[in-house]
């Protein structure tokens, strides 16, 4: 049944209401003030947090110009890493599958056949052992494993899903870096950071970050920062829902009420440009971008210099693997990215500069992420009919059906 129309008149109305409650020109003002006195050098538990890397500015560029622009990189290899997503079968098994792949612009089609699969599986039976080699299919373009995860008493599929998707993605990363001359950026964060959460998430997954496995995990991104800045390629990741909430979470612990759910939306507020105002058209001939900060709060905590990055042995000045970004508003399309790397690259101007006109060229000419991003995500995405399929190989394998829920059946998921 849907709404009737009165029904979403009813519901509309609400919306002046709220909307009546909201004065945006404080939080205008607020941005102002957040940029010009706090993010300079914003505390947090008497760390700094968030500081500039050279310059403290926002800036703008003409798109037409800088789509036409000369590119600072030639060559940029993107990398991603799709699943299957966690499933539960009903013989107590949570098993994902990770499956990463590497994508050149321009293209290298002898590159982007090579791929890295992992399947990591739960048990609750503690006598059970999943754990395998690496093992290699399709003449040597494929290397895939089994991985056993850890047993924990509570969220196996996050652990499953995260253990699988950030291996496949950081042995295919390091197993083709020397592929890599000019600049390699990953889809998404330059580390981890989903398992750098855990232990804000619950204490057991705190514990469980430290373990010898997942600790692996992790130490494979320390090394291919290490092997980057040896052959003194530049390493990023494009960020395309960034979700930090490093400066709202510190304004509010110093007394300051944020309009803002999270950094994304304050740095939106002010990288947006309008015609008189609030109440204007947007502007939309131009992107706008901050310069470079480092992050050293929230999940970035963990390879700050002043934190132990879960006990890895880091080969090089801790300061050299802090997170760094610049953030990126495309008014076109209404949406913030945000683009990493850490600071062995951005301490150098030159190559921050470099980072950002090439991000500003491909953001203005793709509307979207970079094209070897876009590539590297359409080589190892995994879709629905063929997730559906893996399940079913995976159910006769078991001799187990999956563990069927309520919405399965209401929203029609494939399980047959």
């Amino acid at each position: 049944m849907t709404l009737d129309p009165i029904h979403v008149e009813n519901i509309a109305r609400l919306a002046y209401g709220i909307a009546g409650d909201v004065d945006t020109t404080d939080h205008e003002d607020l941005s102002r003030q957040v940029w010009e006195e706090w993010l300079p050098e914003l505390y947090r538990d008497g760390r700094i947090v968030i500081e500039p890397v050279g310059d403290h500015e926002r800036r703008l560029a003409p798109i037409d110009d800088v789509a036409l622009a000369d590119r600072p990189f030639g060559t940029v290899h993107g990398l991603d890493s799709g699943t299957i997503n966690p499933t539960t079968f009903k013989n107590g098994l949570v098993v994902d599958v990770a499956h990463a792949a590497m994508a050149s612009e321009p293209t290298d089609l002898d590159l982007h056949r090579d791929r890295t699969i992992v399947a990591t599986v739960h048990a609750g039976d503690s006598t059970a052992d999943f754990d395998g080699e690496w093992t290699e299919r399709d003449a040597g373009h494929t290397r895939q494993r089994v991985l056993h995860a850890p047993r924990v008493n509570r969220y196996a599929e996050g652990v499953v899903h995260a253990l699988a998707l950030y291996l496949a993605e950081g042995t295919h990363a390091l197993d083709h870096a020397d592929a890599v001359d000019e600049l390699l950026v990953l889809d998404g964060p330059i580390y981890p950071k989903e398992l750098f959460t855990w232990k804000d998430r619950d204490p057991e997954l705190g514990e469980l970050a430290r373990e010898a496995k997942p600790r692996a995990v992790v130490e494979k991104y320390v090394r291919l920062v290490e092997r980057f800045v040896e052959r003194d390629v530049p390493l990023a990741g494009f960020v395309k829902n960034p979700a930090s909430r490093t400066i709202v979470r510190s304004l509010s612990r110093k007394g300051v009420e944020s309009p803002w759910p999270d950094d994304t939306a304050l740095f939106t507020r002010l990288l947006e440009r309008r015609e008189d105002g609030d109440d204007g058209e947007r502007v939309d001939d131009a992107l706008t971008f901050t310069t470079w900060f480092h992050s050293r709060g929230g999940a970035d905590g963990t390879m700050a210099a002043d934190d132990d990055a879960l006990g890895i042995d880091r080969r090089l000045d801790p300061e050299l693997y802090e997170p760094t970004f610049m953030v990126l508003y495309d008014p076109r399309t209404d949406i913030t990215y945000k683009l990493e790397a850490p600071y062995a690259f951005t301490r150098d101007a030159d190559t921050r500069d470099r980072l950002t006109r090439q991000v500003l060229a491909d953001v203005a000419t793709t509307r979207g992420p970079p094209t070897a991003v876009e590539k590297a995500d359409a080589l190892a995405r995994i879709n629905a009919t063929e997730k559906a399929a893996l399940r079913r190989k995976f159910e006769e394998r078991f001799d187990s059906d999956q563990q069927a829920t309520y919405d399965d059946h209401r929203w029609g998921k494939d399980r047959r």
